[in-house]
């Protein structure tokens, strides 16, 4: 099944990409994906301030610059995965460096799953 894994992120600490590829706790997270034999590709996100919000009402576009939600945390990135099943995406999440602020786990609709 396909899993949405949202990497929560307080915004405290947004190391470069070459910083991230050799923490000791991502190789290892990749490691345990790799040996559970997960397809998974991720993607980190800007921080919310580089975020454009679109609305629709009453068939006029308004955009406001920001995101959707002004909160403490907000989605550092995220991660596709193709799990056996929910056990096997929590297990993932939980090897994940970004388990320390949080994953979000959503499956994908079975139609869209593919």
């Amino acid at each position: 099944m396909r899993y949405m894994l949202w990497m929560i992120d307080t915004g405290s600490y947004q190391p470069g990409s070459e910083e991230i590829e050799v923490m000791p706790e991502f190789v290892a997270s990749e490691e345990k994906v790799a040996a559970l034999g997960v397809p998974h590709r991720g993607v980190r996100l800007r921080p919310p301030d580089a975020a454009v919000t679109v609305r629709v009402r009453n068939g006029r576009q308004l955009v406001t610059d920001g995101p959707f939600a002004d909160t403490n945390e907000h989605i550092g990135g995220f991660e596709i995965i193709d799990a056996t099943d929910l056990d096997q995406a929590i297990e993932v999440a939980a090897g994940h460096p970004a388990a320390r602020n949080g994953v979000e786990i959503r499956p994908f609709r079975a139609e869209d799953a593919r």
